[in-house]
Parts: structure tokens; C-alpha cells; sequence
């Protein structure tokens, strides 16, 4: 999941959006002779739980079989459980081989009815930015919609999703399995660890944001022991007083020194083609300017370029930023 498209949404697109989704539920409902939606049958005797969620309270099916996620839907599947559909997206290419037989549901923040509908889930989940489609949603099937302020809270959101899918004692086990990883990471570093100086991008095609302490990679950083530089050192409360952005602010090319460390993880991921082509081509002319080749981190051969997963929400991609700590802060000469 990305923080670019959680809370920036405007109100007229969700206006748009809800028109959009309002009518296909129509046309739904008009394509069966006795009205009702097509949802599997859900007797009132069915085994469920009671569930207080951002949107409500649920009664969650005991046995679900087909679960549908409005996100990518990497925390079940971490929790060994594949949804029957999830939104597909370039963000979630690094699990891709884990997407094998999950119907793709949609855009990033735009989940289709339509697709939803097809697939008759019996449980459907999702964040509480999602509340607009929730009384449609919940018509198809149960609705659970946990709480997401920003990617910083992602641990809160796994464990959240863990009771929701009845996996309480999985996720801990999971959860565990990280904290692991990066008691291994601490021991392998050892007197390094509190010598470096992580500093994290990335190239927007009109900007440059730096991600701060509590960001999604931010609060991996803090698990892993590693410093940051004081120009990223903001916790996501004093983020929001100074640049209105809890996880990131913004500079121009003038002030990239404030994007230098030790080392810097930099990426150029947007949610399209087109808008990735431009980052990068941003990030080709940045590496061109005197003032980046003057950086600390550039000089010092300690660039490196990774994948989007890195402003990710989930605990695949909290694995995926491990591996890149062992590979480049460990592994690389």
C-alpha cells in the first residue's frame, strides 16, 4: 500500500468515484430478475464474530473461504492466507510468484465493484480510507475496515489484520520471525551499527521527499538499529507540525544535501508507467547536478537504487527492506 494515494485523495474524486461505483452495483442488482445482490447466502446462524472496525461492527465469518482484500493484499498473504482477489499493482511486483491465481480487482485506491461482485467472497478487508465503498462493500459481503492513519502504523495494521483473519497466533509468529532477522542483522553489523547514517529517497517526477523516522522504511530503520540523518530525524508528530506530512517532506534540487548520509536507499516507483519513466528520468538529471555529485554518500560509491516495496505497508515488504539491509549494508565491499 502507498501513502501517495491514502490521503490525498480529494473530495471530488471520491464524489466521482462513489457516482462510479454506486452505478455498478446498480447495474448488478438489474441483472438479477429477483433484485437482491449477488452474494453468497449468509444464514443468521452462521458461525461469526462480533468485530468493532474503523467503519462499524462485523460479524466475521468463523470459516471465510474466499476473501477478497481492497489493498495488494500482502498481510494475508503473509498470514498464509491468498484472497480470491486483491488490487494488483507494480507495487506489489516483488510478491508476484505469491499473486498466482488472485484476481486483480483494480486500480490503487479505486477497488471495481464489478470484479468484487464476481468473485462472491464471503469476507472483505480493507483500510478505513476505503469508508466511501463501505456501505456498498458491506452489501456484497461482511466489510472489515481497520484503521490507517499512515504506512508508520503498518505493525498495528498486521496485528489488526491478524485478529481480523483469525490468525492472532500466526501473526505473532510472524512478527517474531522478523524481530529475528534483525537481531541477526544487529549481531552481523556489529560496532557499524551505530556508525551509519541512513538516509532515504525518493524522486517524484515533480519532487524530491525524503522519508522520515516514522514512515513505513523509517520505523524498519528504527527496528534495525540504524541512525538517520538529523535533516530525516522527525518523529511523524513534529513531521506534521513542520511540513504538514507525517512520514515525508519535500526539497528542491538547491537542498540536496539534506538528502545525504552514509548511505542513501533511493527509488523512483510511481503507481504508472508513464509517471515511473518521468521519475527516472528526474533522477538521471539529478545525478548530473555538481551539488549530488558533491554528496558524501555519491562520492563514497554508497548510492543505492531499490524498489518501491520500500514505501510500502506490509510485512513482505518489511522483509524485502531486510534483505536489502543485509545485502548492501553487510554483503556489498
Amino acid at each position: 500500500m502507498n501513502d501517495s494515494y491514502i490521503k490525498i485523495k480529494s473530495l471530488t474524486r471520491r464524489w466521482r468515484f462513489g457516482i462510479v461505483i454506486f452505478c455498478t452495483l446498480l447495474l448488478a442488482v438489474a441483472c438479477h430478475r429477483d433484485g437482491s445482490l449477488p452474494v453468497n447466502d449468509q444464514s443468521t446462524n452462521a458461525a461469526c464474530r462480533q468485530m468493532e472496525h474503523a467503519a462499524g461492527i462485523t460479524c466475521i465469518p468463523e470459516k471465510f473461504e474466499r476473501l477478497v482484500t481492497l489493498d495488494d493484499g500482502e498481510n494475508a498473504i503473509a498470514l498464509g492466507i491468498k484472497p480470491v482477489g486483491a488490487v494488483i499493482s507494480d507495487f506489489s511486483s516483488y510478491w508476484q510468484d505469491k499473486l498466482t491465481g488472485v484476481k486483480n480487482i483494480g486500480t490503487i485506491g479505486e477497488p471495481n465493484l464489478e470484479s468484487i461482485l464476481v468473485l462472491k467472497p464471503d469476507l472483505i478487508a480493507g483500510s478505513d480510507y476505503q469508508q466511501d465503498i463501505y456501505p456498498l462493500t458491506s452489501k456484497i459481503a461482511p466489510t472489515v475496515l481497520w484503521k490507517f492513519e499512515h504506512s508508520g502504523q503498518w505493525k498495528e495494521v498486521f496485528k489488526n489484520i491478524s485478529m481480523v483473519l483469525g490468525k492472532k497466533e500466526v501473526g505473532q509468529k510472524v512478527m517474531a520471525d522478523y524481530y529475528r532477522r534483525l537481531a541477526e542483522f544487529k549481531q552481523k553489523m556489529g560496532n557499524n551499527l551505530s556508525k551509519i547514517k541512513v538516509s532515504v529517497v525518493r524522486v517524484y517526477p515533480n519532487n524530491i521527499n525524503l522519508y522520515l523516522l516514522d514512515s513505513f522504511c523509517g520505523i524498519v530503520l528504527q527496528d534495525a538499529g540504524l541512525s538517520r540523518p538529523e535533516s530525516q530525524n522527525f518523529t511523524a508528530s513534529e513531521a506534521k507540525k513542520l511540513f504538514g506530512n507525517q512520514i515525508q517532506m519535500s526539497i528542491g534540487n538547491e537542498l540536496i544535501e539534506k538528502a545525504d548520509g552514509d548511505v542513501i536507499f533511493i527509488w523512483t516507483g510511481e503507481n504508472d508507467a508513464k509517471g515511473n519513466q518521468t521519475a527516472q528520468k528526474k533522477l538521471e538529471q539529478l545525478k548530473l547536478s555538481p551539488l549530488w555529485k558533491n554528496l558524501k554518500a555519491v562520492k563514497e560509491n554508497k548510492v543505492y537504487l531499490v524498489p518501491s516495496y520500500w514505501i510500502g505497508s506490509g510485512m513482505l515488504a518489511a522483509n524485502a527492506i531486510i534483505d536489502d539491509l543485509f545485502k548492501y549494508l553487510i554483503n556489498t565491499p
